[in-house]
């Protein structure tokens, strides 16, 4: 008899962390063909999530309103309206037939203030972004880009922008790239603050009545995170490291596993960043930026384990 033992990657340890097969030797080489083709297919499912032959597409091709400047597309959940900063204003789309209706800047955005990088919380009743308006209390000697959100009204309107409360925002430093899960955990990138080095990612929980501290996410070792966009159910996130996009699944304790790098048909060479996924999973949607600075909102069909 012969022990087999393999030991599957991190990023698969939720579905299994030991493979240990009794064998006589006869069928361990009979089998090692299908064996082979079982571990590679393992090993497959982390990082590259998008399948073979899928290349990238402009998303609003026919309704851009200002060239190379729409980012951070956020749907509601039958995906028939998007949200997105166009120029610094966050702006709202709508499906008619098979195309997208002009942008037009929602009523809370103004002309005196910049807000962008819009995420719609999971059931559409709140839209956070990022605003260097003021908030109550601020040091007037600095200038804060903040986390802020606005709640849905009957009639589809909004309220007028909330500061989100510390320990989210903390003045002098800065926060970008927000999404929010069902749960209400909120995750962002910062530079240099709680102890953090360089851009870091945190996740920040809500406990019912406040957020807890905010807890750094190691995902890529010690390498900056831009862009952390949380899954709607916190199965995985979906971030920015070194310009290239990657995954991280939660793992069996609660942690994160290690980033894996998606595959070459977005990370291409350009500098991507601002990962979000569609409401019903199935496509990714990011921003690239050429070598000449120009971007644009691309997508790609993706198939992330369940």
């Amino acid at each position: 008899m012969v022990e087999l033992v393999w030991r599957v990657p991190q990023q698969t340890q939720a579905l299994a962390k030991i493979f240990t097969m009794s064998l006589s030797k006869k069928s361990f080489w009979l089998l090692i063909p299908q064996l082979s083709l079982t571990l590679f297919a393992i090993g497959q499912s982390a990082g590259q999530i998008i399948p073979d032959g899928s290349k990238p597409a402009v998303f609003l091709p026919e309704s851009v309103t200002v060239p190379n400047n729409e980012a951070t597309p956020t749907f509601t959940a039958d995906g028939q309206t998007v949200y997105l900063a166009d120029n610094n204003k966050i702006c709202v789309s709508k499906k008619v037939g098979d195309k997208w209706s002009k942008p037009v800047p929602v009523p809370f955005t103004t002309k005196r203030w910049n807000d962008w990088d819009p995420t719609l919380s999971p059931d559409g009743k709140r839209l956070i972004f990022v605003s260097d308006r003021p908030w109550s209390g601020m040091d007037t000697s600095k200038h804060d880009s903040h986390l802020w959100y606005a709640k849905r009204l009957p009639g589809d309107r909004w309220s007028e922008p909330v500061h989100l409360p510390a320990p989210v925002n903390v003045s002098g430093f800065n926060d970008y790239g927000p999404s929010v899960s069902k749960q209400g955990t909120v995750c962002f990138c910062s530079r240099n603050r709680d102890g953090g080095k360089g851009m870091c990612g945190y996740a920040v929980r809500w406990a019912g009545d406040h957020y807890e501290k905010p807890q750094r996410l190691a995902l890529n070792g010690n390498e900056d995170i831009y862009d952390p966009y949380i899954a709607p159910d916190e199965r995985y996130i979906v971030f920015v490291s070194d310009t290239c996009l990657f995954i991280s699944y939660r793992q069996p304790g609660g942690g994160w596993g290690a980033g894996q790098k998606l595959g070459p048909q977005v990370n291409d060479g350009r500098s991507d960043w601002g990962p979000s996924v569609s409401p019903d999973g199935n496509r990714l949607y990011y921003m690239s930026t050429k070598a000449d600075r120009t971007s644009a909102i691309l997508m790609i069909p993706v198939r992330i384990p369940r």
